[in-house]
C-alpha cells in the first residue's frame, strides 16, 4: 500500500476562501435588486436594447437582441432570453413593462403557457425607459468594462423616479432573498414629492397599498401596511375578483393573486372536488384567451355564489399571502429598509446623479463659451485672420500664428481655423459671438443649482410630477378594507348535506352520505363486529362520543371523513385519541344542544341531563366526567322532549314511565332518579323505547310514580321481544 499524504484544512479557512466569493458574487452580481431596482441581468439587457437604437424605431427579432446582450452577459442565450421575457408587455409581469413586445411571451400567471421561441418574437423600448436612462450620456453614472474588457456597461441607471418600489421583484441569493411588491406609479411619484418637501410626512396618505399587474383585491389592514412601510418586512392578503353569471349559472374568475398561477388554482379546486369537499361545484374550466384570463365554475342550482368564493379562498390559492423583503444592495451592501428609508436612499443616488449632470454640463458649456470667446476676437477684424491663414506658407504654423495674431490659446485657434469659409462673413460670427451671453446665464443658472441641494431636490420633484403626468395608469389591485368585509361563520362556509352514523361493537365508525348508501349494497364490517347504533345526521352537525369510561368526545361532523359502505371505517380509538381498552357505547348529535340526555344504569337508576351541559365556548375535544360512574351504564339516548320508556327489569318485569318524572340534573355525572324498586341482586337490564316494546296493552305498564316494582311480562310478550329469563 502506498503512503498517502493527509493535509489538514481548517473549515473556516476553507469556507472563507471557497465559499464566499461565490457567496458574495450571488448577492452583488446576481440575485438582489440596486437602486435603480434592477438585477444586473436586467440592466445588461436594456442597455443593449438602448444602444442598439430600440428607444425608437421598429422593433427587431428578439433573437438579435439576446445575441448583442451576450457581449455583457456571457450566461447564454435562455437565460438571457427568459429574463428579456419578463420585461415585456406581453408577459404581464411589471405594472410598467419596460420592453414593447409582439408575439407570444407567455404568461405571468400561467405556469402552462410557454412563451415562443426568440426567433418568432419581435421587441424594442417602451417610452418609459427614456427616464431610465435619461442623461446617461452624461456621466451621472459609473461605467465598468464588460466582462472581457470591450465595451463599457453602467454599474446603475440613473432612473428619473423610484423604479425599485414600482417594478416587483424577486431573487434568491446564498443566505438571504428579497421579495419586493409593485406599487402604482402615480402614488410612488406623489408619495416621493411629498417626501421631498417633508421628511416626516405620513407615507400611508400617499403610497396607498401595493398594486400588481394581474390585479385581484387586496385585503388592506392598516397596521400592517405600516409595519411594511416602516421596516420592509411584513405580509398582506390577496384576493381573486369573481362575477356571478345568473344566466349559465356560473362564477367567473378575471383576476388572481400575483402569487400563483391558473393551473395551481385549477389543481386545487379539482383535488377537492376529488375528495367530495366541494359539492356546490359540478365543473372547473380555464377559459383563458386573447381576451385575458377566465376560470369557470359551474355552480349547482341554489349556491350562494358569495360563500362559495368565501370557501375557496379559505381551502386555494384564490386567496394568498405576498410576504415582502425589502431587501435591497446599497453600497454594494445588502440592506433591508422600509419605504422610507428606501426613499431616502434612492433621492440620496438621484441627486448624485442629477449634479453629476449638471456638472458635465457645466464642463461642457464652458469649454464651448471659451471657443466662442476666442471667436470674439476675431470679429474685430476678419480679414485680419483671412490674411495671417493665406500668408502662413506651412500648414503647421496656421494654428501658433493665429494665437499670436489674436492673442488666444490653442483650443480656441483650432476652432476658429475649423470655421468653414463660407461661414467668415460677419454675420454668421457675430451670431455665434452672440451666444454668448445666453451660456454665461445658463452656465450661472448650474452653478447656482448644482450648489443648492433644495434646487437639485424641486428639480427631482418637478421631473416625478411630470413623469405621474405622462406614464400613469389607474390601480389595478383593488383595496378592500379588512373592517369592511361582511362577517361569515366558518359554519356558513361548510357544505350541509344529509349523512347517516354507524358505530360498531369494535370501535368503528362510519360516516356515509345519502347518495352513497343508494347505492351500496351491505356494510362491510371486521369479522365477528356489529353495528350497534346508527342515527341520521347533517354534515354541519356536532357528534359527541359517549365512552365507557365516562368521557365525552366532541367532533364536528365535517371534521369526519366520509367513506363508502364497502370500507371498515375510521378506527375511534386512533382518531379520538383514546386511551387504551376505551369503548364508545354511544353517540349523539346536536346543532343547537337542545334537549337531553337520558342515562339508566343497572341500579335502576335513571338521569336526565341538559343537551347544553355539554357546549363550551371552545372548541374542547374531551370532556371528562360525562355521566356517573357509580353504576353500570344500560341506555343512554338523547331526545329533544320528553319521552315515554319501557325499563326491564332482569327480563320479567317492565314498567312504562315518561322522562318528566325525573327532574333534570345541573350536573352531568348526577347518580339520577331510581324508577325500578329492585330486589336483592336484581338490576335493571334494559331501556327500551316504546316503539321497539311489543305488547298488547302498553298503558298496563304505565307508572305515575316513581320509583315502582313494575309489572310482570307474560310469556307471549317475553318471547315477542326476544326476552329470556335469566
Amino acid at each position: 500500500m502506498k503512503n498517502s499524504t493527509v493535509a489538514e484544512q481548517r473549515i473556516a479557512e476553507t469556507l472563507q476562501e471557497n465559499y464566499m466569493p461565490y457567496v458574495m458574487s450571488v448577492i452583488i452580481s446576481r440575485a438582489i435588486p440596486e437602486m435603480d431596482g434592477f438585477k444586473p441581468a436586467h440592466r445588461k439587457l436594456l442597455y443593449t436594447m438602448y444602444k442598439m437604437g430600440l428607444l425608437s424605431g421598429q422593433r427587431i427579432k428578439s433573437a438579435d437582441v439576446v445575441g448583442q446582450t451576450m457581449r455583457l452577459n456571457p450566461h447564454g442565450d435562455q437565460a438571457i432570453y427568459e429574463t428579456l421575457v419578463r420585461l415585456t408587455r406581453g408577459n404581464d409581469a411589471l405594472l410598467h413593462p419596460f420592453i414593447d413586445s409582439k408575439g407570444n411571451f407567455g404568461k405571468v400567471y400561467s405556469r402552462d403557457m410557454a412563451y415562443a421561441a426568440s426567433r418568432y418574437t419581435e421587441v424594442r423600448l417602451s417610452s418609459i425607459c427614456g427616464e431610465l436612462f435619461k442623461d446617461i450620456d452624461k456621466n451621472t453614472v459609473d461605467m465598468a468594462d464588460n466582462y472581457n474588457g470591450s465595451m463599457k456597461e453602467p454599474l446603475l441607471f440613473p432612473t428619473t423616479f423610484p423604479n425599485l418600489l414600482v417594478t416587483s421583484n424577486q431573487g434568491i441569493a446564498v443566505g438571504m432573498a428579497s421579495n419586493v411588491c409593485g406599487f402604482n406609479l402615480k402614488e410612488v411619484c406623489d408619495a416621493t414629492v411629498a417626501y421631498i418637501k417633508n421628511r416626516e410626512t405620513d407615507l400611508l396618505k400617499y403610497l396607498q397599498a401595493p398594486d400588481f399587474s394581474t390585479g385581484g383585491e387586496l385585503i388592506y389592514n392598516a397596521d400592517e401596511l405600516r409595519r411594511i412601510y416602516e421596516t420592509g418586512r411584513g405580509s398582506f392578503r390577496l384576493r381573486a375578483k369573481y362575477r356571478h353569471d345568473p344566466k349559465q349559472n356560473c362564477v367567473e374568475i378575471t383576476e388572481i393573486p400575483y402569487t400563483t398561477t391558473i393551473e395551481a388554482i385549477i389543481d386545487k379546486i379539482a383535488a377537492l372536488l376529488k375528495a367530495g369537499k366541494l359539492r356546490e361545484i359540478n365543473d372547473v374550466r380555464d377559459e383563458t384567451d386573447l381576451n385575458g384570463l377566465r376560470i369557470t365554475l359551474d355552480i349547482k342550482r341554489g349556491v350562494n355564489p358569495d360563500l362559495l368564493m368565501r370557501k375557496l379562498f379559505e381551502q386555494t390559492p384564490l386567496c394568498d399571502t405576498f410576504n415582502c423583503n425589502f431587501n435591497f444592495l446599497v453600497s454594494s451592501k445588502p440592506r433591508v429598509m422600509g419605504v422610507r428609508e428606501i426613499l431616502n436612499e434612492w433621492l440620496k443616488f438621484r441627486k448624485t446623479c442629477v449634479k453629476r449632470a449638471v456638472a458635465f454640463d457645466i464642463e461642457k458649456k464652458t469649454a464651448h463659451a471659451h471657443l466662442l470667446e476666442g471667436l470674439a476676437k476675431v470679429l474685430v477684424d476678419i480679414d485680419k485672420a483671412i490674411r495671417i491663414i493665406r500668408s502662413t506658407e506651412e500648414d503647421k504654423n496656421v494654428i501658433p500664428n493665429l494665437m499670436e495674431g489674436f492673442d488666444i490659446d490653442r483650443e480656441q485657434a483650432e476652432f476658429i481655423a475649423e470655421i468653414k469659409l463660407r461661414n467668415l462673413n460677419k454675420e454668421h460670427v457675430i451670431s455665434r459671438v452672440n451666444e454668448l451671453d445666453k451660456l454665461f446665464n445658463e452656465l450661472n443658472e448650474l452653478r447656482k443649482l448644482l450648489s443648492s441641494d433644495t434646487d437639485i431636490e424641486n428639480k427631482i420633484a418637478k421631473e416625478l410630477k411630470d413623469i405621474a403626468k405622462k406614464y400613469s395608469e389607474p390601480r389595478r389591485t383593488q383595496i378592500v378594507y379588512e373592517q369592511e368585509m361582511p362577517e361569515i361563520a366558518k359554519e356558513d362556509l361548510i357544505e350541509d348535506y344529509p349523512v347517516r352514523l354507524f358505530l360498531t361493537a369494535h370501535n368503528y365508525f362510519k360516516k356515509i352520505t345519502a347518495a352513497s348508501l343508494r347505492s351500496a349494497n351491505e356494510q362491510a364490517l371486521k369479522e365477528a363486529d356489529t353495528i350497534i347504533q346508527e342515527l341520521d345526521a347533517q354534515n354541519k352537525h356536532d357528534v359527541l362520543f359517549f365512552s365507557d369510561m365516562q368521557n365525552v368526545y366532541k367532533v364536528k361532523a365535517h371534521d369526519l371523513s366520509e367513506c363508502k359502505a364497502s370500507a371498515q371505517g375510521e378506527f375511534l380509538t386512533n382518531t379520538l385519541g383514546m386511551v387504551a381498552g376505551e369503548k364508545i357505547v354511544f353517540i349523539a348529535v346536536t346543532l343547537d344542544y337542545s334537549g337531553y340526555i337520558i342515562y339508566a344504569f343497572a341500579n335502576g337508576k335513571v338521569s336526565k341531563i341538559p343537551m347544553n351541559s355539554y357546549a363550551t365556548k371552545v372548541n374542547r375535544k374531551k370532556m371528562i366526567n360525562a355521566y356517573s360512574d357509580k353504576s353500570r351504564l344500560v341506555f343512554a339516548a338523547h331526545v329533544k322532549d320528553d319521552a315515554d320508556f319501557f325499563a326491564l327489569r332482569d327480563c320479567d318485569k317492565a314498567l312504562l314511565f315518561s322522562t318528566s318524572l325525573i327532574a333534570a340534573s345541573a350536573s352531568k355525572n348526577s347518580v339520577g332518579v331510581a324508577v325500578f324498586t329492585l330486589r336483592k341482586n336484581s338490576t335493571l337490564t334494559r331501556l327500551i323505547h316504546t316503539d321497539d316494546f311489543i305488547c298488547d296493552n302498553p298503558e298496563y305498564y304505565r307508572v305515575t310514580n316513581i320509583p315502582t316494582a313494575g309489572h310482570f311480562i307474560n310469556e307471549r310478550e317475553r318471547a315477542a321481544n326476544g326476552l329470556i329469563k335469566s
